[in-house]
């Protein structure tokens, strides 16, 4: 018990970011529009976002290796310890930096998501040699590659020669790698504590496939590749030592019989927190594909009800699948902001909730929420499933990737801070020179007025006074903002283009102000929303 209660307290420290991730990817022939989407959910602790511009260097110089790049508490382009060097290229390219860098000016976009792996692969800081975090080799990736293709090549042979060092919880991780043709999933294991740069072994144990373009895919911390089929290397691609570092250990036998499936091979036994939204996502998008577990109901005690629900294997979820429907941006937007209504796991639909009113008929309290709190699950008993989206969130986005479009107009990053549910996405095209700087701010020790995580957290606060009314108020302002964020698009999109093809800085003027103009809006309307709520809803009007 005393281990478990170190690991937990671990988990409270860093954010419990090692089952927080959520990645969506849609190919360019599954989205209602022909863009590429890739998106990422619940990030690392530094929600702040910048441009990081381009840079030209000189000949020999060298590329600073950091380490706690994800982590809060510096000032904005200080990215942490400096652990190691790399050479640098004579030219950078331009890309969003936050805990995670996600999208460049040349729409090539990564989303992250931690995976589990075996206690045996995990490593001592204190102890390894491994330099080179996911966050870090992102970077690289963003400041010098074009396409998809180049920036796992890119990725994998930084992993290999400098040894993947895990920033989360000694856990392994997967990306998803998006340009405007094509998205690739890489997966990373570590290779544990006596890997040494001169032993000339690969510093990782990687797999990369590539996604059908017809076909949408969800990671949700899990691992997703399983038989890997190499002579097809237009579609498969993996690290010289994919298997023999599982034959030396044990974990696979090539004398049994038995296929070689990855996703069995180096992940741990599954966890609800995974198997949960590998649920939803494909009996959401692909319905019919199988047989899904049924675990829709309205029922307030389905949900306790454990003992007879099904516990499906993973091998039920395919590693992409064709969707019944196109998706589109705001599909994602809807899922990622999924509480599990309508499900057994649906915590705003627990039993507890529910009282007898005059009559003698249940009804739902109207302070019922999907987010309760520790103490509220503690007093109220509440199960501790995660939804998709997060009360206690960082940020997340979705990178729409057009390719008929000139790069600077079409990559457009939608991106939110704090939890997705409350949040409102605020569209940022792929061409803007700067950001609103209420999206520069945040300090967690401190409230600061200017900062956006603060307005949005301050709105996450007060939906608590009566949730059920106040979600609704919510809703009725946020959601018009965004719509119009949408409808706006094809003539911002149109006078970009022109813009471009007659001079580029102007372009990037126009771009850059109506970016700047709508985080400003977004800002503002959840400072507005904090005193409507605290008006409507004051405990004064409770009944205390």
């Amino acid at each position: 018990m005393k281990k478990i209660g170190v690991i937990f307290s671990l988990l409270i420290i860093t954010g419990i970011h090692s089952m927080a991730c959520t990645i969506i990817a849609v190919g360019k022939k599954a989205s209602v529009d022909g863009s590429v989407i890739v998106s990422h959910t619940d990030a690392g602790p530094d929600c702040r976002i910048h441009l990081v511009p381009g840079r030209k260097f000189k000949p020999g110089t060298q590329a600073a290796v950091h380490w706690g790049m994800i982590e809060l508490g510096r000032k904005l382009g200080d990215y942490g310890e400096v652990i190691g060097q790399i050479p640098q290229v004579e030219e950078t390219y331009s890309y969003f930096q936050t805990a995670y860098p996600q999208m460049n000016a040349y729409q090539l976009a990564i989303g992250e998501s931690t995976l589990s792996q075996r206690e045996e692969l995990k490593l001592d800081r204190t102890k390894c040699k491994q330099i080179m975090t996911i966050e870090q080799a992102q970077a690289f990736a963003l400041q010098r590659c074009k396409t998809a293709k180049e920036a796992l090549t890119l990725i994998t042979e930084l992993l290999e020669k400098y040894g993947f060092l895990p920033s989360c919880v000694d856990e392994s991780e997967s990306l998803v790698i998006a340009d405007v043709d094509e998205i690739w999933v890489l997966e990373v294991f570590s290779v544990g504590n006596e890997w040494t740069p001169e032993s000339g072994k690969p510093g990782c144990i990687w797999a990369a496939q590539r996604v059908p373009d017809d076909h949408v895919m969800i990671i949700p911390n899990w691992s997703i590749i399983k038989e890997l089929k190499l002579e097809d290397k237009a579609n498969y691609q993996a690290s010289s030592n994919y298997m023999q570092e599982a034959i030396d250990r044990g974990w696979y036998h090539p004398d049994s019989g038995m296929p070689f499936v990855w996703q069995d091979v180096y992940s741990p036994i599954p966890r609800e927190w995974a198997t949960s939204r590998f649920w939803l996502f494909y009996a959401s998008f692909a319905p019919n594909y199988r047989d899904w577990p049924n675990r829709f109901t309205t029922d307030p005690f389905k949900g306790e009800d454990q003992y007879t629900q099904f516990v499906e294997p993973l091998s039920i979820y395919p590693f992409s699948v064709k969707p019944e429907k196109k998706m589109s941006v705001q599909d994602i937007m809807k899922f990622q902001r999924s509480t599990f209504n309508g499900t057994i796991y649906d915590k705003e639909n627990d039993a507890t909730w529910y009282y007898p009113d005059a009559e003698g008929k249940m009804i739902r309290s109207p302070i019922a929420t999907p987010f309760p709190t520790e103490e509220m699950r503690k007093v109220l008993k509440i199960n501790r499933r995660r939804n998709v989206a997060r009360a206690r969130g960082e940020y997340g986005m979705i990178a729409q990737l057009r390719g008929w479009l000139p790069n600077e107009v079409g990559g457009i990053y939608w991106f939110y801070v704090d939890n997705a549910f409350t949040s409102a996405y605020v569209p940022i095209y792929s061409g803007v020179t700067d950001i609103a700087e209420p999206y520069k701010v945040y300090d967690k020790t401190v409230f600061q007025d200017n900062s956006i995580r603060w307005a949005v957290d301050f709105v996450d606060n007060l939906l608590y006074l009566r949730w059920q009314d106040a979600v609704k108020v919510l809703h009725e302002k946020r959601n018009p903002l965004e719509q119009s964020f949408f409808d706006e698009q094809e003539a911002i999109d149109n006078k970009a283009k022109e813009l471009a093809a007659k001079n580029p800085k102007k372009a990037a003027k126009y771009l850059t102000e109506i970016t700047i103009d709508r985080m400003n809006k977004v800002h503002q309307l959840f400072k507005d929303l904090r005193l409507e709520l605290i008006t409507k809803f004051t405990n004064n009007k409770q009944g205390i």
